[in-house]
């Protein structure tokens, strides 16, 4: 089934219970993503700040790492990674991690209504190698800490105080996704041997206190999956991955997405996009690069990010240093090309609230160094 049916089912009000169980179970799995058409049309040439855009788009510099904002006096940070953006009030807030070790942490930049920056400031400090995170339904920013038993911290866009969140498990965390229908926050592992969770709160939108648990699957790149507690969420001395017996293995977690009971993420190691249907309880490929015919638009997944539209966009760390775009349709294109940064990665893609302006970073920008960092706006017209 394609994924635009089933986002469909999801905006016309059928419930998610009937449509996953009259259909889903009894359905054959959709197949992976081929390459084709973009929505947008083909790259033009590079613009001045280097970045291939389909016609009617284009780019601005936001921040350089180890210079001020502009029109602030705030120093962007070294090796922007993972983003999200956040209303505030007419205008809006993008946040971005910083992957380094020690002293990684989290920065935000805001903008008013016409998109003008009005301040740029520090939201988490002191912590280390600060990746990818996720954006919660109560407005704070999970930031995830890349290292072995690294911890999540959830911070406040606006600023103030952090917190660690030591029941969400210690493991090499990336990415989170929120799921306000089934109150969890989804987690992946960067591990070629890790698992995929999910955090369930004792209280919904209260994360000091709740169950961690494990997908459990076969080897299968399709099939059903259940959950099981993880007992140990500390990760020592056994490892979480280690834990259950049965848990389901993926070579690299890296970015996670939710929308309309829907989970996506993607592994590095094997340059996969996994879709899991959460109101079925089944798992498949939504793309992957050794199954496309001819050349892969897309390879060295990481971060992903979405749109009402139901498209996914997928960033590269490495390949052609691409943001690529997988429809509905199960189509997978470029969108968009960063020049002469081949050292770098392209992180943080987040959407503007209003959907009309992309954000991202180019982790080490032109030097290849992590205090080379470029972060990114796209302006243009982006399908609703």
């Amino acid at each position: 089934m394609e994924r635009r049916g089933f986002l469909r089912g999801a905006v016309i009000g059928t419930s998610a219970a009937a449509f996953g169980g009259s259909l889903w179970h009894g359905a054959a799995f959709a197949a992976p993503a081929q390459p084709g058409a973009g929505p947008y049309g083909a790259l033009g040439p590079a613009d001045a700040n280097g970045i291939q855009l389909p016609a009617g788009f284009t780019s601005r510099v936001i921040a350089r790492s180890g210079q001020t904002v502009s029109g602030t006096s705030y120093t962007w940070h070294s090796a922007p990674d993972g983003g999200a953006c956040f209303v505030d009030g007419t205008g809006w807030i993008y946040v971005s991690n910083s992957e380094i070790n020690p002293n990684g942490g989290a920065s935000a930049v805001r903008f008013n209504a016409s998109g003008t920056i009005t301040g740029a400031y520090r939201i988490l400090s002191g912590t280390r190698q600060n990746c990818a995170g996720g954006a919660t339904p109560w407005n704070t920013w999970l930031s995830c800490e890349e290292v072995s038993l690294g911890y999540v911290y959830e911070s406040n866009p606006w600023g103030g105080t952090a917190y660690r969140r030591d029941a969400m498990g210690r493991f090499k965390h990336e990415a989170a996704a929120a799921d306000p229908v089934r109150r969890a926050i989804y987690l992946t592992e960067d591990e070629s041997n890790g698992c995929f969770y999910r955090f369930l709160p004792t209280t919904w939108g209260n994360l000091s206190s709740g169950t961690l648990q494990v997908l459990k699957a076969s080897t299968a790149t399709s099939g059903t999956f259940t959950w099981q507690n993880v007992p140990d969420p500390d990760g020592s001395p056994t490892a979480t991955r280690d834990q259950v017996s049965g848990a389901k293995r993926f070579n690299g977690g890296e970015g996670c997405y939710y929308a309309d009971d829907t989970v996506w993420f993607t592994t590095k190691g094997d340059n996969r996009v996994w879709q899991v249907n959460l109101a079925a309880g089944t798992y498949e490929l939504a793309y992957d690069d050794s199954l496309v015919s001819g050349g892969a638009p897309l390879t060295g997944v990481d971060n992903v990010t979405g749109t009402s539209s139901g498209d996914l966009y997928v960033a590269e760390d490495g390949g052609n240093m691409e943001i690529c775009v997988i429809t509905p349709d199960d189509v997978v294109a470029p969108f968009l090309r960063i020049n002469g940064q081949s050292g770098s990665e392209i992180t943080g893609p987040a959407f503007s609230p209003d959907g009309r302006r992309l954000y991202f970073s180019s982790q080490r920008g032109t030097s290849g160094s992590s205090s080379g960092g470029i972060t990114y706006e796209v302006t243009g017209p982006f399908r609703a």
